[in-house]
């Protein structure tokens, strides 16, 4: 599955109200030319901090539904939210991993999960994991992923190589902005 394939099933499970946080690079490019909406928050340059921020965004609005979409390196990054958020057990947030194997981003180079199942890490730390290789798959996954959480899902994407997304080219303070307005809502 491709990356921007994922992202449109992602798009088209969750509700137009749900709060979007898009890790740095390939992700959040792609989220924001396949539709950006004002609830979607786009990382930039803060690598590994996109479940951070959807962990403290859901559990200051516990009524709506929260959802990170992050790479492989990224999560990598700061392994320590997959406890935090475990821990903190926010039953509206879903983490999905978008995973090529690689930081795509920078140039392709192999990453630590082509040795480490994240949906495993996640399982340890408290999330309901699961792990999918299709689209059909993850569309599934999603629909799942409704009440109770948290929830991670793993989405396994090809390494193919087509035109980067751009980068959103809005402020970072009108992003900032706008995604706290339409979280406040």
């Amino acid at each position: 599955m491709r990356r921007d394939t994922a992202i449109k099933a992602i798009y088209n499970i969750f509700p137009a109200d749900t709060l979007f946080i898009f890790a740095n690079g390939r992700n959040n490019r792609e989220g924001y030319v396949t539709e950006d909406r004002v609830g979607n928050f786009y990382m930039l340059s803060s690598m590994g901090k996109a479940a951070s921020i959807g962990l403290g965004v859901a559990l200051a609005r516990q009524k709506r539904k929260v959802a990170v979409v992050d790479g492989d390196g990224n999560a990598l990054m700061n392994l320590d939210n997959f406890a935090m958020i475990g821990y903190c057990k926010p039953e509206n947030l879903t983490h999905i991993v978008l995973d090529n194997k690689e930081h795509a981003t920078t140039g392709g180079q192999s990453s630590h999960t082509t040795k480490i199942d994240l949906s495993e890490v996640a399982r340890a730390c408290g999330y309901k994991a699961v792990s999918v290789k299709d689209e059909k798959g993850l569309e599934r996954a999603l629909t799942n992923c409704r009440d109770g959480g948290p929830y991670f899902v793993l989405a396994h994407i090809s390494k193919e190589r087509y035109e980067v997304a751009r980068t959103p080219h809005r402020p970072p303070e009108e992003i900032r902005d706008r995604f706290m307005k339409a979280a406040r809502r």
